[in-house]
This record gives structure tokens, sequence and C-alpha cells, in this order.
């Protein structure tokens, strides 16, 4: 161990060392990166005024996480961190609760406003409140980035230049139209910005003036915030009157490789096949029919969930099956206090980069055709119990270092 620690250190003062040098390098070029796109901002109607007056000074973030640079590691996003969070900690009951008491105050405080946009988008009041909770506590929470700053790097040295490139333009056009100031416009580090977190381009296609002022302001306006996050939804699909989800109990046979969008069939069928609602209870008609998928976020453990339609459009919002989680069970318990009915059961989760191995094995034995990002989600879970089928493992489809040995074992 005294080895490993000695290595790491060494390898820190030469990233230490390289890295600014490189970053003071790569400068003139970030600023003749910015220059250069005035002609597309031009067309996209921005202001020379504008800017000029933006990215005068504009220097690179070069701390900022998703960058390729010369002399650094490659480094992944935050949520690629080196332990994958377990749900438990990820779904943390105080912190739910701490929300979801909070949430009922501001459920009371714009129910006027809520109702509105509950009626004209059909998107339930304690959903977008969810989603505020969950990207900037209630407003609570400064965004701690310059977006104009953060868009910039990633246009020039971020893994996905292209997208940020047409966010930066954007953003621009923003401040020209006298949306936001440039001190309003903070983010976070992937440039997503205001109450609820829309990225320049987003805002763009689902925004909404709700208050009527003339112009649509997600930094200070919470009617124009929530009514944007509800058009956003419609836009990616909602159907009102549908749950996100059902917690249910799994049969003792259930078959967790099912646990993919792609297997989906009507709730009533699911609790023919033994499936219970978790909490007990008849759904009427109309709810048995609806499609739904089986999610079971910890294998064959934990909660279990049959997810609508409307789960996977709350997951286009932040491509999570935990974040899809979070804002589901908090938008449930802004009006009923009960946790989840089954505890999560997982303590540990392994590390990325032995998730990235278990994936790339898994692909190369044909049971997995997804990226390779070492996260552990549907497709992974379930490519792992076909694994567990055929060398007949225990089928829980959850990534263990029994199962990791086991793959690198049969290579």
């Amino acid at each position: 161990m005294r080895v490993v620690a000695a290595v790491a250190a060494i390898g820190a003062a030469l990233w230490l060392t390289l890295v600014p040098a490189a970053a003071q390098a790569a400068d003139a070029g970030f600023t003749r990166f910015v220059a250069s796109l005035w002609p597309e901002a031009q067309q996209a109607g921005v202001s020379r005024a504008t800017f000029d007056a933006v990215t005068a000074g504009l220097e690179p973030d070069y701390k900022l996480p998703d960058l390729i640079l010369p002399g650094r590691p490659k480094t992944g996003a935050p949520s690629q961190a080196e332990f994958v969070q377990v749900p438990a900690d990820y779904l943390k009951e105080a912190r739910i609760e701490s929300l979801a008491a909070y949430g009922r105050g501001l459920l009371q405080k714009y129910r006027p406003t809520l109702a509105a946009i509950e009626q004209r988008f059909g998107v339930p009041a304690t959903v977008v409140l969810a989603i505020w909770g969950r990207e900037t506590d209630f407003g609570r929470h400064r965004l701690p980035y310059d977006a104009v700053r953060v868009l910039a790097t990633q246009a020039y040295v971020g893994r996905r230049k292209e997208q940020y490139r047409l966010e930066l333009i954007a953003a621009l056009k923003l401040i020209s139209d006298g949306v936001v100031t440039r001190a309003d416009m903070r983010s976070s580090w992937a440039g997503a910005t205001g109450l609820t977190q829309f990225l320049p381009t987003e805002l763009d296609k689902h925004g909404v003036d709700f208050d009527r002022d003339g112009r649509v302001d997600i930094w200070r306006s919470v009617p124009d915030a929530l009514a944007s996050a509800a058009q956003q939804l419609v836009n990616k699909g909602w159907k009102p009157g549908v749950r996100w989800a059902y917690e249910v109990r799994a049969p003792a046979n259930a078959d967790c490789t099912r646990g993919v969008p792609e297997v989906s069939q009507p709730i009533g069928q699911w609790l023919r096949e033994g499936f219970a609602l978790a909490r007990g209870g008849k759904l009427g008609a109309g709810e048995l029919a609806e499609p739904a998928s089986l999610l079971q976020p910890e294998g064959i453990y934990g909660p279990a969930f049959l997810t609508t339609n409307n789960y996977f459009v709350i997951k286009q919002y932040n491509f999570s099956d935990l974040y899809v989680l979070f804002v589901g069970h908090l938008a449930d318990r802004i009006t009923d206090p009960r946790p989840f009915a089954t505890p999560w059961a997982a303590t540990k989760q392994l590390r990325t980069a032995d998730v990235e191995t278990m994936q790339n094995e898994l692909t190369r034995l044909g049971f997995y055709n997804d990226k390779i990002d070492g996260k552990a989600g549907m497709l992974t879970r379930a490519a792992l119990g076909a694994y567990q089928k055929s060398a007949r493992l225990k089928l829980d489809c959850w990534p263990s270092e029994m199962v990791l040995r086991s793959l690198q074992t049969a290579r």
C-alpha cells in the first residue's frame, strides 16, 4: 500500500506540474477560438457590443471535469466518480424528507401558480416542485460556475465540443436579447442554468413566460422556471394523468433480465404474473391498461418499480435512473409522508473501472452492446443477468466482485 501511495503521490505531482503549462500554452489558442465564433454569433443575432463585452478577458477553466487536455489524465463527469453511488446514498431519507417538508410549504405558497401550470400542461404541481428541489434546492443553492466560461471551455476542449459550441452561442444570444445578465447566468459544471437547470438551447425550445412580463426568466421568476420545466416534460412526451412509476414487490421467480425499457406490457399483465403493489390497493381500468417496464435498481435486491412512459420522460431531463427515482419519490413525498415500502439493500457498489471492465467483458461475450461508461444501468444489469444465466450463477442482475471474477476467468 505504501508503494501504491508513493506512486500516486508522484503522479499527482506530475499532474500539478503539467496542467498549468498545458493551460498556459492553450490560452492563446482559446482566445483565438472564442474570437472565431463571432460570425456564427452574428448570424444567430448576437450584437457585436454584447459579444465583445462578454468575451473580453474570458479565460478557460481547465479545472472542469469532462475535458481533454494535453498533460492531464482523461477524466469523466462527476457522475462517473471512482465509486458508483448506491441508491441508499443518493436517495438519503433525511434529505428526501427535508426537501419534501419544504416543498409542502411551497405547494401552499405558489398554489394558484401551480394549479394554473397543472391545468395548462397536465404536469402535476408536485413533479415540477420536485425538479426544482432536486436541481437547485428550491433556489436556495447558488450555482457555482460562470455559465459563459463553462460553455466556452467545454466548446474548446470538452468531449462534446459541437454541442457546447451551440450552447455557447445560445447563451450569448440570451444575454444579447436582455433575457438574462452575465452575472445572473450561473451554472453547474455542465453549463445548466436557472432555478430548474436548463441548457441555453433547451430554454429556447421549452421556455415559457408564465408571469407574462415579456421575457422568459428562469433565474428569478418561479412561475417561469416551473412552467418551463413543465413545458419541457410535455414536449418530450409527458402523458397527463399517468403516474411516473408504481413501487411493487416482485415474485420470487421474477426474471430480472426483463428489466429493460424494451420489455413493456400493461401493468395489469405484470400483476397477473405475480407482481404486487408494494402498499396494496387497487388500480382502475385505465391504470391497469397503462404500459410499463420493470425497474430493479439493485437487481433482485431492494425496491422494484413498474415504470410508465412518464418515468422515461423525466429521464430525458436527466439521463439517470437515480435522478428519476429521486424526483419521482420526492414528488410523492410532498403529499404522502411514507418512504419507499421496501428498504434499499446494497451497501457497496463496484468501482467505475471495474464496472467498465465488466461491460467490456459482457460486450466481448455478446451480452452487451451499449456504451462503456462504468455505470450499472438498466442495460448493464440485464446483460449481467443474461451472463449469470449462461454461467449458471445466481441470477440477481447486480454487479458484484464474484461476477466480475467469473467474467475475468471466462476470458
